[in-house]
């Protein structure tokens, strides 16, 4: 029987306004479904049941507006998203505690469009890892199959849409962090520009890098939901200013003359697993198909993004987490005799092994004697990357590339090998670097696990990429094929 969640926002809305179901029932079917699944995938850390169902029968009773597509719908956040009054951990021991006494600016839009949260999501530490491995609490697994990540740092907001928990999620993208995950688990995931979604009450990663951006089954969805969580904030000086626009608007419409670029340095079947390259090829060819032209480019510059990243991203992540030291809140050693004892336990103590490792990169970065020879390079190095962006969107409406080398991973593959990590990022660290919007879109299948490819496009342009990206879904069915958590294993 299908589900009430294998349908799409607008469906879910349209059978809410012609009262063919309610928002309760809604929510009585996600947390089903979070009960029967979380114990074998791990999405949740924190699960609000009450309050959800308390909101959606409020709605259910002053009855749902027509006008408020996402009136009454469940999302799952994740857990680095300030959310007033529940647990918001980061998952960290450092915040295992911490319960907020405001909100996220993102959490007050949804809950102006009439959205309800519904729990708190797993993530690598502070968002930092690429598979979900780094949480303080669980590990977080792909419902494609159940010995594989989920991709990271937005892994469980990832898994909980693919295992049917919630139709969408939102995530945060520091380097990759939703569209690998997206790609990992077969889902649509946004990067938005740089500006487009206010990081008020997020909590920092990479403050220059960092954005929120949807998790969804669908790319109209993925519109709808960032339509609602963009715009200007006067709480975040770096959001674009004036309203942003409808994301929906260009959907539907033809793709016949969009030009696309495709990275020759982004095909290199050494480093990239040929299955991925055949399903992008494979895309490509349907976007020629349908009337687009592709042509070959180049970014000369990608194979410096990687190191120029991890730079630039450890020296924010060292100052954003000097604020953790066990005075003014979170995690707090016991028996420190000084002040500097209590600094350093509290630190060695709160911290993961993968956060500690980039405070000591990022502090080593900005020493007296080496900021010059690394963080001021790596910014040199972060500006010729936006150039080669640039120079390629004179000629082109947008890029098209793979989002990861291979396929999701097995869990335990790499937690030892950092730079085998990191080098998982090496498709996606530039959009981050260049502050431009990119798209994870399904495209095929590699050895039974989903493939993806993004869609990268100019600054506070994703209107072109949903519209590129909802064409080459409707021309396909990869979207339409399902993780099935059976037993325990997934097919």
């Amino acid at each position: 029987m299908m589900s009430l969640l294998d349908h799409t926002l607008e469906e879910l809305h349209q059978m809410l306004v012609n009262k063919e179901t309610t928002s309760e029932q809604i929510m009585e079917e996600v947390f089903r479904r979070i009960e029967e699944t979380d114990e074998q995938v791990g999405a949740f850390l924190t699960v609000t049941k009450e309050e959800a169902m308390e909101k959606a029968r409020q709605m259910d009773k002053e009855g749902i507006d027509e006008n408020k597509v996402l009136s009454g719908l469940p999302i799952g956040i994740k857990d680095n998203i300030v959310t007033k009054g529940v647990l918001t951990t980061a998952a960290s021991k450092m915040l295992e505690d911490f319960v907020p006494i405001y909100n996220a600016t993102v959490m007050d839009k949804l809950e102006a469009a009439g959205m309800i949260s519904v729990g708190k999501l797993n993530m690598d530490e502070f968002a930092m890892g690429g598979s979900t491995e780094n949480s303080a609490f669980k590990i977080t697994r792909n419902p494609w199959d159940l010995n594989k990540v989920p991709g990271g740092s937005s892994g469980g907001s990832a898994a909980a849409v693919a295992a049917g928990q919630v139709p969408v999620s939102l995530g945060t993208d520091t380097g990759g962090s939703i569209r690998q995950p997206a790609a990992y688990t077969g889902l649509v995931g946004m990067k938005p520009t740089y500006g487009r979604v206010s990081r008020y009450g997020l909590i920092a990663f990479g403050s220059s890098l960092d954005q929120i951006g949807p998790i969804t089954l669908t790319v109209k969805d993925n519109a709808l939901v960032l339509n609602a969580i963009s715009g200007e904030d006067e709480k975040d000086s770096t959001t674009h200013p004036g309203e942003a626009p409808d994301f929906t608007e260009g959907i539907g419409e033809s793709v016949k003359g969009l030009r696309i670029g495709f990275p020759k340095e982004y095909v290199n079947e050494d480093v990239i697993d040929p299955g991925i390259v055949k399903a992008v090829r494979a895309a490509i060819a349907k976007y020629r198909e349908m009337g687009a032209i592709v042509e070959q480019v180049s970014l000369p510059h990608s194979d410096y993004a990687i190191a120029s990243y991890y730079i630039l991203a450890s020296a924010e992540a060292a100052s954003n987490l000097q604020r953790f030291d066990g005075i003014r809140y979170g995690y707090r050693a016991e028996d420190a005799k000084t002040l500097e004892e209590l600094y350093v336990k509290t630190r060695s103590e709160g911290f993961g092994d993968e956060v500690k490792r980039r405070i000591m990169l990022g502090t080593y970065s900005l020493s007296s004697g080496f900021i010059d020879e690394h963080f001021v390079k790596a910014a040199q190095v972060r500006t010729l990357i936006r150039q080669d962006f640039e120079k390629v969107f004179e000629n082109y409406d947008m890029i098209l590339a793979p989002v990861t080398t291979t396929t999701a991973f097995n869990i335990g593959g790499r937690i030892e090998d950092p730079l085998a990590m990191y080098l998982a990022d090496l498709m996606t660290v530039s959009v981050n670097l260049a502050g431009v919007p990119a798209l994870s879109v399904p495209c095929g299948f590699s050895n039974g696990l989903p493939v993806g490819m993004q869609l990268i496009g100019k600054h506070f342009d994703e209107k072109t990429l949903y519209r590129a990206a909802y064409a080459f879904e409707q021309a396909t069915d990869h979207h339409k094929q399902k993780a099935d958590l059976n037993g325990g294993e997934a097919k």
